[in-house]
């Protein structure tokens, strides 16, 4: 099947972007890696008038560090965030989540902030973005605002961008001292959709005890899904297999996960549990 016939525009600034989507009399949409909206166009399950191609938008490139933490550019590609020093060192969780992301072709053409726009919620980055209390910088005509990522996830492929906004950048707060990080997800092949993952940031600066700890799902909601009952029964526990073992109860206070064609609710909520386990495991192991 082929795409229905559309315009197409260029741009090369931001304002350029938001204008041309607002002269548009029909529907328009945005153009970044193209790895979601390229497949919808060719199935027609999106048919928009007008493309605006944003890959040439400097502002929304680069990765920089300083005292607010780390910003991504929305048109950072996966590959970039496998690789890059800083993300290595200043948010490795995502640099974890990268290497889970599809496969090499994908990871070169896709970006970071088309995949957070998607709100895919099997995807890999809006959990990490949930985990980390991250901070999306969003573009619209009336300027800049900045939304957290618990508010920016709404629902199913819904997130807070208004019609004609554009998502700029991620903001990922500076690493506390202690501060630990882990993603890892279950799939039945590597690069294949994920039955469920997660997404863990915990605070063990106390002798191993869980300070704080923030567990965000993908794959097991309409969104990517905190567990704050698993959550609260690890805080101010040490990390041990008697905390896993509860944490691991909790879950079923926290994910309720539906029936799909593909696997029961039943099953992939045990599939979360035992992601769980291996998680915390592994943090445990890190633990001074």
């Amino acid at each position: 099947m082929k795409a229905r016939a559309f315009a197409y525009r260029r741009v090369e600034s931001l304002q350029e972007a938001l204008a041309a989507f607002a002269a548009c009399e029909g529907e328009a949409r945005y153009l970044a890696g193209g790895q979601s909206l390229l497949p919808a166009l060719k199935l027609r399950l999106d048919a928009p008038d007008l493309l605006i191609d944003i890959g040439r938008i400097a502002a929304l490139r680069g990765i920089a560090d300083g005292p607010e933490g780390l910003r991504l550019g929305a048109l950072t590609r996966h590959a970039e965030i496998l690789r890059d020093p800083l993300v290595a060192a200043r948010a490795p969780l995502l640099a974890e989540a990268a290497a889970h992301v599809a496969h090499p072709a994908i990871r070169n053409q896709g970006t970071l902030g088309g995949n957070l726009a998607l709100a895919d919620p099997a995807s890999e980055f809006p959990a990490c973005m949930l985990a980390l209390g991250a901070r999306m910088e969003i573009a619209g005509a009336g300027g800049a605002r900045m939304v957290a990522a618990e508010d920016f996830f709404r629902d199913l492929y819904d997130t807070a961008l208004a019609p004609g906004e554009i998502l700029a950048a991620v903001w990922v707060p500076p690493p506390a001292p202690g501060q630990r990080h882990r993603f890892d997800e279950l799939a039945r092949r590597r690069g294949d959709y994920a039955l469920a993952g997660l997404a863990a940031s915990a605070d063990l600066r106390e002798a191993g005890r869980v300070a704080a700890i923030r567990l965000a799902f993908c794959a097991v909601g309409p969104t990517p899904m905190r567990a704050p009952r698993a959550e609260a029964a690890l805080t101010g526990r040490p990390l041990d297999r008697e905390a896993i073992r509860a944490a691991q109860a909790a879950l079923g206070d926290d994910l309720a996960p539906a029936d799909d064609a593909s696997l029961s609710g039943a099953v992939r909520l045990h599939l979360a549990r035992v992601l769980l386990g291996r998680v915390l495991a592994s943090l445990a192991g890190e633990a001074p």
